[in-house]
């Protein structure tokens, strides 16, 4: 798979800034883990206000997905690696699996 790079040159110096493409970490629904486990965990992998958490949560719960961060891919690793490694509720009496999160190249 090929990354879209955009190449921009300075006039001055004439040397070149790559941006790369941002990409999108997406929080998707799921019926197992408690609403209240889904703020919990954005608060502490994003450091995200109570309210904006929720905004997220219910976001994904009403449209099945919410995209919580964007930025570099490497990041979005990362913070996709952080949600799933907060593992399932345990609060919940059926959840089994952590979020349900993917990281997708933003369009």
């Amino acid at each position: 798979m090929t990354a879209d790079v955009e190449v921009e040159l300075d006039e001055q110096t004439h040397s070149r800034t790559q941006h790369l493409p941002p990409y999108a970490v997406i929080l998707h629904n799921d019926d197992t883990n408690t609403m209240d486990f889904v703020v919990l965990v954005l608060r502490k992998v994003f450091g995200y206000t109570v309210e904006k958490c929720i905004a997220l949560m219910l976001e994904a719960h009403h449209h099945g997905r919410a995209v919580v961060w964007i930025g570099p891919l490497e990041v979005a690793e990362l913070k996709a690696d952080q949600i799933r490694s907060c593992g399932p509720d345990p609060a919940a009496v059926r959840a089994s699996h952590p979020l349900g999160v993917t990281v997708e190249p933003v369009a």
